[in-house]
């Protein structure tokens, strides 16, 4: 069995992780025009942006979803920017009563914005409170309890939510619905991530080089946090053992030192294919199974490990389970056998 691995911990998570990334916020984008990348995306908002503002009247409530790491959060505070008014942020598992979302309703100027991170997350009472807010601007309370409750109206400021998951699938039908704006945001391609490495790179005073910001790019498995998150540390690398430019052989040799493959795998990535090609045959092998095997929590390794292993062709699902691909084999330097050769 493998042994047991804080994801959070792996330098190519893409998960919001420790304080370190807190320096993160300092490189985020403040307009459309600084965001690179998402050109629909950013096409689209653009549009929408400008119309309300035409009309003066509030944007649209927008969803934003997309794999983690990609800028949903960074995309809410551009919007509040653009349209000229504040927001307000929270999450979906910190609203835990109905009088925290009553608090933060309340609390808004007209034309704000409030950004619920992990949408999907919020409770199911909390979302019937919600509905009401969106469509009418309006909260809907119940004063007391039994024969002598009573309900009131309470008007709430016009406002924007904007919210963000990873999991789009999990959100009720009836809150998907009342979102007039939803945006996908894909994963980047490395000449788009190397435009972020080196507009970070500059924020932060680090020299690098094109093919240095390329180098890291093409192993940042299409997530701009990552991206960021191995600039930092290449240069550590750079200032300690080298003259602190980023050069492409800088910025390989930091990264062989990181165990991260020229295709952004990280040790475990490795260990968890070898181990469906060693325990299973390269598969097919049960999420559940699998999870046991690497010690890993079956969501976990469906929302983080799997949607790159899959998107570069190194997994697939089948309705019996994983399987690993003769693309997998070919870069771990194994050789397919039987039902794999025709993956």
């Amino acid at each position: 069995m493998i042994e047991d691995m804080d994801f959070e911990n792996r330098i190519v998570s893409p998960s919001f992780t420790s304080v370190e990334d807190d320096a993160e916020i300092t490189l985020r984008p403040k307009t459309l025009s600084e965001y690179i990348g998402q050109d629909k995306v950013k096409d689209n908002l653009s549009i929408y942006i400008e119309a309300a503002k035409k009309r003066g009247e509030c944007l649209d409530h927008v969803l934003l979803y997309g794999p983690p790491g990609l800028g949903k959060t960074t995309l809410a505070g551009i919007i509040a920017r653009e349209m000229g008014v504040n927001i307000r942020v929270t999450s979906g598992p910190a609203i835990e009563k109905q009088g925290d979302l009553v608090a933060i309703l309340t609390a808004l100027n007209d034309g704000d914005v409030l950004f619920i991170d992990e949408i999907h997350r919020l409770s199911r009472n909390i979302e019937e409170i919600l509905y009401p807010a969106m469509e009418d601007f309006s909260l809907d309370i119940i004063l007391g309890k039994g024969p002598s409750a009573r309900s009131i109206r309470l008007d709430v400021p016009r406002f924007t939510l904007v919210g963000a998951t990873t999991r789009s699938g999990q959100l009720t039908a009836p809150l998907r619905d009342r979102f007039g704006v939803l945006l996908r945001l894909d994963l980047y391609t490395p000449e788009q991530l190397g435009q972020i490495v080196t507009r970070s790179a500059g924020i932060l005073g680090i020299q690098i080089d094109r093919d240095g910001a390329l180098e890291i790019a093409s192993r940042a498995r299409g997530t701009p946090r990552i991206a960021n998150r191995l600039l930092k540390r290449v240069r550590d690398i750079a200032e300690i053992q080298f003259d602190g430019r980023i050069t492409e052989t800088v910025a390989r040799e930091a990264l062989k030192r990181f165990e991260i493959d020229e295709l952004g795998l990280d040790d475990f990535d490795r260990r968890m294919l070898k181990a469906i090609i060693t325990n299973y045959g390269g598969g097919p092998v049960g999420l559940e199974t699998l999870s046991a095997a690497v010690g890993e929590e079956a969501v976990t390794i469906e929302d983080v490990y799997e949607p790159y292993l899959m998107q570069i062709g190194f997994l697939s699902r089948t309705p019996r389970g994983r399987c690993v691909t003769a693309a997998c084999y070919e870069h771990l330097g194994l050789a397919p056998t039987g039902q794999q050769q025709l993956i």
